[in-house]
C-alpha cells in the first residue's frame, strides 16, 4: 500500500506536466474535465482528453482510439467498473487510474482563515449515506461553520474544491468512488452499515466491501462504526489509519467510554468529552439532544425509526469529532429537514366512502437495495403495506428480504425489467400474496400502471410505499426520477375538492 501510495503521490506532484484521460463525460467526468482545464498555468495539466461512446464533444468514443502510450493519468467515471474496456487497457499500459474524489484531493486549496486545507468528514454505508451528511452538514451550519456537502450528493467535490471560503467538505462517498481513491486522509470517517450490493460493478461481495473499508485508511481523528457490527469492526482493525484515530462507536443503548448512545430518552457522547484519559474519563458525558428532539423524522405511526436514531448518532459523532459545540448538534438536529425520495409521505388519498382512512402513499424510491427496502417496510404495518418493488437488482438476490417481508404484506407490485425472478421469489415465498406485475415494456407509463395497481389492491387505511430494492436504470433516468414519477401518479388519485395531505 505505501508503494502503490508513493507512486500517487508522485503523480500528483507532477500533474502539470502530466496527458490526463477522463473516462466518462456524466457528471462527475464532465465537472472534471472543466475544472483540470480552468486549473491556472503551473497546475494545469499538458493535455485533457476525453474518452465516452455516449457523449457528443469526447475526443474519443473507443478505448481502441486512445494513444495510451502517450497518457499519464486516467480520471475515471464511478460508474465505470474496474473490468471496464478502457480501465483494463490503463492497467495493461500500466497508466493509473484515479476517482475524481482523489483528483480533489490532490487539488485542495488552503482555507482563507486557516491558511490550511480544510478537513474532509467522510461517509459511506450501503444505506443511510445521504440522511447522515445532510444531518451532518445541519449542525455543522448550527455550529456557524461555512460547509460543502459533495461526492455522491450535492455537487461534485472536484467543483468546490477551489473554494478557499469552505471550512470543512462533508463528503458521500459510494464504493464505485472509493475504489480508485487512495491518498485522502478524512479527519473522521464513517462506515454505517455494509449490506450486498453492487456485487455486479465489484465481483464480489468481500471486494465490495473492501472497497467500503478504504474510507478509514489514513483517518487522522475518529474512525466511526455501529457496536456490533462485527464485519466493519473487522475492517478497521485492519485499516492502516493515521497514528492517534480512535475507534468511535454508536449505539442504540447507554453509551460506553469511546462512544456515543442513549440514556433515558438523551443522546448522550462519552467519546469526545474531556478528560478523553484517566479516571474521570468514565464519569463524564454530554448531553446532545433528546428523543423528543427528533419527533418530526417520525414513521407514519409517529415512531422515530431506529435507522433514523443510528444516522442521528453518527453524524453527531462525527461533528464532535470535528470539535463542534453540543448545542450545536441538538439544534441541528430539531432543525434537520429530510432530503426528498427517502420515506417521504406523498399523500393520504380518500377511498370509497371512507374519506378518515385513506390511503397513505410513501415515496422511498432511494431504497436502491435490499438493505433499505427492509428499514423503510419494517417501520409499517405490514398486513396492511402494498410494496412497489423491482428494477436492476445489480447482481444481488432479493429473496432474504422477500422470505422476511413478503408473507407478511396485503400485496406486491413488481416493476423493471427484472421483474421474473422477483415474481418467482414471492411464488417460492409468499404464494398466497396477491403479486401484480407492471408492464415492464411500457417504460413511459410503467409507474402509472404501477401506481393504479397499487391503488386497486389497497384498502382504507392501508400504505401503499414505493421502495424498488432496485436501482432505476432499467426504466428511469434516476432513483429521483422513478420517485417523481410515483409522486406524478399519486397526485393524480387525489379526486377534486381533496387537499393533498402530507
Amino acid at each position: 500500500m505505501d508503494r502503490q501510495l508513493n507512486r500517487h503521490s508522485e503523480l500528483a506532484k507532477s500533474l502539470a506536466d502530466s496527458h490526463v484521460l477522463v473516462a466518462g463525460l456524466g457528471v462527475s467526468g464532465q465537472a472534471v474535465v472543466d475544472v483540470l482545464t480552468e486549473l491556472p498555468n503551473g497546475r494545469h495539466p499538458a493535455s485533457v482528453s476525453s474518452l465516452d461512446a455516449q457523449a457528443e464533444g469526447a475526443h474519443y468514443s473507443s478505448s481502441s482510439q486512445v494513444p495510451w502510450d502517450s497518457i499519464d493519468l486516467v480520471i475515471a467515471s464511478p460508474g465505470w467498473p474496474p473490468h471496464h474496456e478502457a480501465l483494463t487497457a490503463a492497467a495493461d499500459h500500466a497508466v493509473p487510474v484515479w476517482s475524481e474524489i482523489e483528483l480533489a484531493w490532490q487539488l485542495r486549496v488552503n482555507n482563507e482563515h486557516t491558511n490550511k486545507p480544510a478537513p474532509w468528514l467522510a461517509v459511506t454505508g450501503t444505506n443511510g449515506k445521504t440522511t447522515t451528511v445532510e444531518l451532518l452538514a445541519t449542525i455543522l451550519h448550527a455550529d456557524g461553520l461555512r460547509v460543502a456537502t459533495v461526492g455522491n450528493v450535492g455537487a461534485p467535490v472536484i467543483r468546490q474544491i477551489q473554494n478557499p471560503t469552505i471550512d470543512v467538505f462533508v463528503l458521500e462517498l459510494s464504493s464505485f468512488q472509493l475504489h480508485f481513491t487512495y491518498s485522502m486522509e478524512p479527519l473522521a470517517s464513517a462506515i454505517l452499515n455494509i449490506a450486498e450490493d453492487h456485487v455486479d460493478w465489484h465481483g464480489s461481495f468481500d471486494q465490495y466491501a473492501s472497497d467500503k473499508a478504504r474510507i478509514f485508511t489514513h483517518t487522522h481523528r475518529a474512525c466511526v462504526y455501529s457496536e456490533g457490527d462485527d464485519r466493519v469492526v473487522r475492517l478497521l482493525h485492519e485499516a492502516d489509519v493515521h497514528p492517534g484515530a480512535r475507534a468511535i462507536s454508536v449505539s442504540a443503548e447507554s453509551p460506553t467510554p469511546s462512544s456515543l448512545g442513549i440514556v433515558d430518552g438523551v443522546l448522550c457522547d462519552r467519546a469526545f468529552t474531556e478528560p478523553l484519559t484517566g479516571p474521570q474519563r468514565y464519569r463524564h458525558a454530554a448531553e446532545l439532544a433528546q428523543l423528543s428532539d427528533l419527533a418530526h423524522l417520525a414513521g407514519p405511526d409517529g415512531v422515530v425509526g431506529s435507522h433514523t436514531i443510528t444516522n442521528t448518532l453518527f453524524a453527531a459523532a462525527l461533528a464532535r469529532a470535528y470539535g463542534v459545540a453540543p448545542r450545536a448538534v441538538r439544534d441541528g438536529v430539531k432543525s434537520f429537514q429530510p432530503g426528498r425520495h427517502r420515506i417521504e409521505h406523498v399523500a393520504t388519498v380518500a377511498k370509497n366512502d371512507a374519506p378518515q382512512s385513506g390511503v397513505t402513499f410513501i415515496n422511498d424510491s432511494k431504497a436502491t437495495n435490499a438493505h433499505a427496502a427492509r428499514a423503510s417496510l419494517l417501520s409499517l404495518p405490514l398486513s396492511s403495506t402494498v410494496w412497489i418493488v423491482g428494477g436492476v437488482t445489480k447482481g444481488a438476490n432479493l429473496d432474504s428480504l422477500i422470505a422476511e417481508i413478503g408473507p407478511q404484506l396485503r400485496s406486491a407490485v413488481v416493476i423493471g425489467v427484472e421483474h421474473q425472478e422477483i415474481v418467482r421469489a414471492f411464488a417460492r415465498h409468499a404464494p398466497h400474496i396477491p403479486v401484480h406485475v407492471a408492464s415492464a415494456d411500457d417504460t413511459g407509463g410503467v409507474m402509472r400502471h404501477a401506481v393504479n395497481t397499487a391503488w386497486k389492491a389497497a384498502e382504507p387505511g392501508d400504505v401503499v410505499i414505493l421502495a424498488p430494492a432496485c436501482a432505476s436504470m432499467d426504466q428511469f433516468d434516476s432513483y429521483a426520477h422513478r420517485g417523481d414519477e410515483f409522486v406524478r401518479w399519486v397526485t393524480e388519485l387525489i379526486p377534486p375538492g381533496q387537499q393533498r395531505k402530507e
